[in-house]
């Protein structure tokens, strides 16, 4: 009985350490955020350990997670929803019942997940979208662009502009019954990059008449050059999406040699030749005072020419919107940005927000300081003020100027 009991302590102290995360102060419902957080470090734990053993890749482990449950399309009282394809993508389509005054306004949409995992019919995505479509009165398209490692950039961005291109067409936009100047691309995390990218593109595409309203990016990985800026030293273990597993899915995203990723480990990865780029995400002078804290600037350390000769996506405008020019973004529609303050891709979302705000484009920069990435899933099967709170403002913010 006694080695029972103590078995039974040491146990629990074992879960009690593992589960417990020391979190900032201003986060709402600290143990809910500490289950969540210990929950995803088991998975990414157990993913790396059947990936060793080659008993299972490591981005379907990931899939495992609750969140990434898939749901069917399943219309209810107030949208109906489809699975199609547009331009051979397939995509998960919603549109409201409700009766509308005129033409209806819409939003195309690309998930999160790193570019690896992730899709339309996510219950968390199903959700999201489902009550974008209710609250707006707006037709959604959710796009379920191919992932890596399967597939590698530039295929995730072909998917998602070839439906958005498709879906811009005068004919598509009738039959749908929308308003051609009133529709937007939006998207979380990697599906900002791709909703980021595709406004740019649209602007140099002749073929596309109808143009965007606005963009709406949120908390969006805009750029691989500098991994190790302020917000990625900051929040390297915070919940959701350590430094290690954002690393992962840049390198992933463009091949699965792991010589990228060991070189964007350790910030190794850009070559010389890239520095006339480092202008463009120079945080020092494009962060506000208050994120860049007590962090000192320093020159970029370059990798080998080598890596970026074979994998040259990691310094393509259409992977990393940041680095285009400031000529190239004072086109841009209206943007929203939202950014969390203990989220590694905070400072990418406050830089383009400020060099967006510096071309002459109308933006929006929501900073929420009290969430961390990935926050706005957490409003269906399980659930955060938090996550809420972020959605609604989304929303609200869509409501005002779609």
């Amino acid at each position: 009985m006694g080695a029972k009991l103590v078995c039974f302590f040491l146990t629990s102290a074992l879960l009690a350490y593992y589960i417990y995360t020391p979190l900032p102060e201003d986060f709402d419902e600290p143990w809910k955020v500490m289950l969540i957080s210990a929950g995803s470090r088991t998975l990414e734990h157990l993913a790396e350990v059947m990936d060793l053993l080659g008993l299972k890749p490591y981005m379907e482990t990931l899939m495992l997670m609750p969140l990434a449950k898939y749901v069917p399309p399943t219309s209810d009282e107030n949208v109906t929803v489809t699975d199609t394809e547009f331009s051979d993508v397939p995509v998960r389509l919603y549109l409201p019942r409700k009766a509308a005054a005129g033409l209806r306004r819409a939003v195309i949409y690309f998930h999160g997940g790193g570019w690896c995992v992730g899709r339309a019919g996510m219950k968390a995505y199903d959700h999201l979208t489902r009550m974008t479509s209710h609250r707006l009165n707006a037709v959604v398209v959710s796009v379920d662009y191919r992932l890596a490692p399967s597939y590698h950039f530039p295929v995730q961005f072909e998917d998602v502009y070839s439906v958005t291109k498709f879906f811009l067409q005068s004919s598509v936009l009738s039959q749908y019954g929308v308003d051609p100047d009133r529709v937007c691309v939006a998207g979380d995390s990697a599906g900002g990059n791709l909703a980021a990218a595709v406004a740019q593109q649209l602007l140099e595409d002749a073929e596309v008449k109808n143009k965007l309203k606005l963009q709406a990016l949120i908390y969006p990985a805009l750029q691989s050059l500098d991994l190790n800026l302020p917000a990625y030293q900051d929040n390297e273990n915070k919940p959701i999406l350590p430094r290690s597993l954002m690393v992962r899915f840049w390198s992933t995203y463009f091949t699965s040699d792991p010589s990228l990723m060991e070189a964007m480990a350790a910030n190794r990865h850009a070559p010389p030749e890239s520095s006339h780029l480092f202008q463009f995400v120079n945080w020092s002078r494009l962060l506000p005072d208050e994120m860049k804290k007590d962090h000192v600037y320093t020159a970029p350390t370059y990798g080998s020419p080598e890596l970026a000769q074979r994998y040259p996506g990691f310094l393509d405008p259409r992977a990393a919107p940041l680095l285009v020019s400031d000529a190239q973004l004072r086109r841009l529609p209206l943007t929203y940005v939202l950014t969390c303050e203990h989220d590694v891709l905070r400072d990418d979302g406050a830089m383009y927000a400020r060099r967006l705000r510096d071309a002459g484009v109308p933006v929006v920069h929501d900073h929420a300081k009290d969430a961390f990435h990935g926050a706005m899933m957490f409003v269906s099967r399980i659930e955060l003020a938090v996550g809420h709170r972020l959605f609604n403002r989304y929303v609200e913010w869509l409501d005002g100027n779609l």
